[in-house]
């Protein structure tokens, strides 16, 4: 957000006196009789007279009804020319030839303040050395005019003169503003810092902030970027007091009004919370204190969206999950202590690829949950959603992004909408094994469009389990799609891996018995599997035995493991091959 002027001061009509600069006549250039004519009559109507405060019908409704952005009914391809013609206006002679240059394109009241909006926020930067050196401040709009810069108080004060010039009612208001160095909760009093403008258009009054239009500065306030905020321009004062507070709350044009207090405690919605397609929020205020260490927010969109967060830089202790239209996020902080949460946003179907900061809360926390402990390699958000649904994974087994198992073991199952190749992996950050062996704690088995991934787990603890995808057609990597956080609070459990998958293995092959890729010394072991387009397969170790095909389509048989360390299961894919192809191996415990 850009800083915040602190010698805002509201414009009082009475203390108007009309000049020729200033109510819209402007010094004529040769040839432009029509327009001086026009204008000195615009002149003497406006002479005597002075803008109206508001009233009733000027008002709308408190809180916002989350219908538009904007306080008109606004069709924003309607100005794109106008849009394109003001911003490359280049002319800094005089604030009358300016505007009357702009209102070449303008002809309604509302395209001429849109162009002069649209040409301040393009042309006048924000002037951080006048910000740090208050003795060095001119916001006279003639100086914001020849240097092109200024500080809030320059822009609202040339804003105001020409729209004055094109005949355009406008007020210059100075009051409080949540921006450039607001901390979330703090109180407001002594001077105003900030000031912004009110228009008259249509019969009412709008407010627009061309400052917070223009621009954003770094976070020590040295460096302005030009970078355009549409969000400023006639917002709807239900959103536009979320961060103003008129000094006179007539301007807040709201019924009700809020109360100085009201504004410090509700909670900080950027210009991009609403811009992204977000609602609204919960909790609304901007401290948020723990219960038993947690706390929870929740956000509530237009259409889906994808978020992310950060509590002090980082993006641990918590557990993110995705709904059709929001969010929710529980977080833990590990200290306690007052905490700064920021939540960040961006359309699912935009082209923009950055998050957007959209919330900032400051969590206080009074008690430490240490039974809370989320795998450093969660990722956020946790557990399926709609963004799966459109990877291609649809009607969840497990809707919940954790999954608890007191055994060690469960299953998960999707239906597969698009033609995938599927990978998962197994995380704990309490586990040596590599990343190969852990997935021998996963099988994936797949039954036509339905797929199922049976987990063991090693031992007690929590885990993270990794989906990724790709086409089959494709020959590249493997892209992650999203994860589950399992939760196993027995020690007893110690489950073996299961057996280790050689290429030959079909995806549709299915293994029912035995599970273990461990298989007990010197007994007899049931072997059962479903394999399609298969001539013979055998289990081999020191002698081979065959596998018989049942009625049922199975290939059963038992093997004893006597004498063995390793036992294989083949397969001839064709009576007329020679040689058998190795599909999983299996260990037996030594004696």
């Amino acid at each position: 957000m850009l800083p915040l002027d602190d010698n805002g001061t509201v414009w009082r009509p009475w203390d108007y006196s009309p000049s020729w600069t200033d109510v819209g006549c402007a010094v004529p250039a040769p040839g432009s009789c029509s327009w001086l004519q026009e204008h000195l009559l615009c002149f003497q109507e406006n002479k005597n007279s002075r803008p109206r405060l508001p009233t009733g019908k000027d008002l709308h409704a408190y809180p916002w009804d989350k219908s538009s952005l904007k306080s008109i009914s606004l069709d924003l391809q309607t100005f794109e020319k106008l849009d394109a013609y003001a911003s490359k206006v280049s002319v800094k002679s005089s604030i009358e030839e300016l505007v009357r240059t702009l209102l070449l394109q303008a002809r309604t009241d509302l395209e001429k303040v849109r162009a002069v909006w649209m040409w301040i926020c393009h042309h006048i930067e924000y002037d951080v050395v006048e910000y740090h050196n208050k003795s060095q401040r001119s916001s006279t709009p003639m100086d914001v005019l020849q240097t092109g810069k200024s500080i809030c108080e320059g822009y609202a004060g040339l804003f105001e003169q020409m729209c004055r010039i094109a005949g355009i009612q406008c007020m210059k208001l100075s009051g409080y503003s949540k921006g450039y160095g607001y901390k979330t909760g703090q109180t407001f009093q002594g001077d105003s810092d900030h000031a912004w403008n009110a228009v008259y258009l249509d019969g009412r009054w709008h407010l627009l902030d061309s400052t917070w239009g223009s621009g954003s500065v770094d976070d020590s306030c040295r460096n302005f970027t030009f970078r355009y905020n549409e969000f400023y321009f006639l917002t709807h004062p239900a959103l536009f007091i979320n961060n103003h507070f008129p000094e006179n709350s007539n301007w807040q044009l709201l019924k009700p009004t809020l109360t100085l207090k009201e504004f410090e405690n509700n909670v900080w919605h950027k210009s991009n919370f609403y811009t992204v397609g977000m609602l609204c929020a919960h909790p609304d205020t901007p401290i948020i204190q723990t219960v038993n260490g947690k706390a929870t927010i929740s956000v509530e969109s237009r259409s889906p969206a994808l978020f992310m967060y950060k509590m002090k830089g980082t993006k641990e202790h918590g557990l993110m999950t995705l709904k059709k239209n929001g969010m929710k996020l529980e977080v833990y902080p590990q200290m306690t202590g007052n905490h700064k949460l920021e939540v960040f946003a961006k359309p699912h179907k935009g082209s923009e690829d950055l998050y957007n900061c959209v919330l900032e809360y400051t969590l206080e926390c009074n008690s430490v949950d240490k039974n809370i402990c989320f795998p450093k390699d969660l990722h956020q958000p946790v557990g399926p959603s709609w963004f799966t649904e459109r990877q291609g994974f649809l009607r969840p087994s497990h809707p919940d992004p954790i999954i608890h198992t007191n055994d060690g073991r469960c299953s998960i199952t999707f239906t597969l909408s698009k033609d995938l190749s599927v990978l998962a992996s197994l995380h704990s950050d309490n586990s040596s094994l590599t990343e190969d062996v852990t997935r021998r704690y996963i099988m994936q088995i797949h039954r036509g469009t339905q797929i199922e991934f049976k987990i063991h787990l090693p031992h007690s603890g929590n885990f993270v389990l990794k989906i990724y995808t790709k086409k089959k057609a494709d020959s590249g990597n493997y892209n992650y799609i999203f994860n589950y956080l399992i939760s196993c609070p027995n020690t007893e459990v110690k489950w073996p891996v299961f057996p280790q998958y050689y290429s030959k293995w079909a995806e549709d092959y299915e293994l029912l018995e035995p599970l273990s890729g461990l298989l007990p010394a010197n007994r007899n072991v049931h072997f059962k599997l479903k394999l399609h387009g298969i001539a013979k397969v055998f289990v081999q170790c020191e002698n081979t035995c065959p596998l018989t095909l049942s009625k049922d389509g199975f290939w059963e048989g038992t093997f004893n493991t006597s004498g063995c360390t390793e036992v294989f299961v083949m397969v001839l894919e064709n009576a007329n091959h020679k040689f058998y192809s190795h599909i999983l191996k299996y260990e037996v415990e030594t004696q």
